[in-house]
């Protein structure tokens, strides 16, 4: 790991990174945001689109993604993920950028930030040196090309204008400005910048010993898996995290299940290939709630079979194995009740101490409504959160009413419906995936029913 000062460079030797930006969060303080801008030669954005910041956090390209917040351990965390070797050629560099709404950032104590390498975890670079009065947008660093490769210098520039200030400094056309807004300073220069010649007469105290960034977790197996699966697997589980992080729930753990409708009328989604994708974006999930490296699958049509489990370790030759066709005998009918009992016995069977999330996949025929309903009522006492995800169709039955349905000592079901899940992107899924099954999990431990 490479401590830097303002205005130190170092070469980046990872083709993918998570800047994080992180600071001590207190009553009354500001409200910090990340924010990355790819920028020409000129220093320069070439459109709106290349400002990517929690109202558009993900770049046209796909080369950068803004995580979104999160806290642990008494700090408070904002990110934006860089693919570099996706970063379009005509980007000159990728300048990473916090504001501050509702204050300044000298009033933001502990601000730093830490470069890690996303596919491995690894911490690369720390830059500590972040001293602020009345700013509230702040260049932190920027990640630039030299020479074919990759660095990243600490800048640590910031000026008074806020993030109105620090997109219009970039070339961005900010809406409702005032007439006569304070002119921001140029673009930070792509040369390194120069120390002052003498030390402060009274430097300030040096922040707080940053704690490691709350990251991915790391799956059992996850190394042996070749490395663009590994990549792809680990830029799904940090989207996953983001999601997590978005409703207080970054640090959960969670046994994960996946229910396959493999009926007849599933067919054509098995050939094309649209059933294995979903099990492998919900191979993310599982990696980053429970990090044995395994996940139980079912399918179900007229009877309920149990696949063999999928261990992440051997994801690319499990899936097309057992998912490429419709698994065999099975049926073409609709039975939701014989896989429902099947796993809730398998549950009962096989006790973990965490909650387990089922992620449940149908595309509709549901029609054996108060058997489905009888099973779900007596699972609310169980500590299983049920998440189905209906598929284009639109006979879900009692699925799409179980929200509105009385009578539980807790709500465990949720339900969305796509049209084409292979066309949702993993931001929109995994948030929509995981938007009730964080809030359950306390209500189930204050009534006792998860300890």
């Amino acid at each position: 790991m490479t401590q830097l000062g303002k205005g130190g460079n170092t070469a980046v030797q990872a083709s993918t990174v998570r800047v994080v930006v992180g600071w001590q969060p207190g009553p009354g303080m500001p409200d910090v945001d990340c924010t990355a801008l790819l920028v020409d030669a000129g220093g320069k954005v070439r459109g709106d689109a290349d400002m990517v910041f929690y109202n558009q956090p993900k770049h046209p390209s796909g080369a950068v993604v803004h995580e979104g917040k999160q806290r642990a351990g008494g700090w408070a965390y904002d990110a934006v993920t860089v693919s570099l070797g996706a970063v379009e050629p005509a980007v000159d560099r990728v300048v990473v950028a916090a504001s501050a709404d509702g204050g300044s950032f000298g009033r933001v104590p502990g601000l730093h930030a830490t470069v890690y390498d996303a596919i491995s975890g690894a911490e690369l670079v720390r830059f500590t040196d972040m001293r602020a009065t009345s700013e509230t947008a702040f260049v932190v660093g920027e990640l630039y090309r030299r020479q074919g490769a990759w660095k990243f210098r600490a800048v640590g520039q910031g000026w008074d204008t806020g993030l109105a200030g620090l997109a219009t400094a970039f070339g961005i056309t900010v809406e409702d400005t005032p007439a006569t807004p304070p002119t921001p300073p140029a673009a930070p220069p792509t040369a390194p910048m120069t120390l002052p010649l003498a030390p402060p007469a009274a430097p300030p105290a040096a922040p707080p010993a940053a704690p490691p960034a709350p990251a991915v977790r790391f799956t059992k197996g996850e190394e042996r898996l070749p490395a663009a699966d590994r990549q792809r697997l680990n830029l799904r589980k940090q989207q996953v995290l983001v999601s997590l992080a978005k409703r207080g729930a970054a640090g959960i753990q969670a046994r994960v299940l996946v229910v396959l409708d493999a009926s007849g009328s599933m067919l054509g989604l098995y050939k094309r290939g649209v059933v294995m994708q979903a099990v492998e974006r919900m191979a993310a999930v599982a990696a980053q709630l429970d990090d044995d490296g395994t996940m139980q699958v079912w399918a179900f049509a007229d009877k309920a079979r149990q696949l063999p489990d999928l261990v992440i370790a051997d994801l690319p030759r499990w899936l097309p194995t057992h998912l490429k066709a419709r698994p065999e005998k099975v049926g073409v009918g609709n039975n939701e009740p014989a896989v429902i009992a099947q796993i809730r016995g398998w549950i009962a069977a096989n006790p973990a101490p965490d909650p387990t999330l089922v992620l449940f996949f149908s595309d509709g025929g549901v029609h054996r409504n108060d058997e489905i309903e009888r099973q779900l009522r007596a699972a609310a006492q169980e500590p299983i959160f049920w998440q189905f995800i209906g598929l284009g169709r639109s006979n879900y039955g009692v699925l799409e009413r179980f929200d509105r349905m009385e009578g539980r000592v807790v709500d465990n079901v949720g339900f969305f419906a796509v049209d084409d899940i292979s066309t949702v992107s993993d931001a929109e899924l995994y948030d929509r995936l995981l938007q009730e099954f964080p809030t359950w999990i306390p209500e189930v431990r204050r009534l006792g029913i998860l300890r």
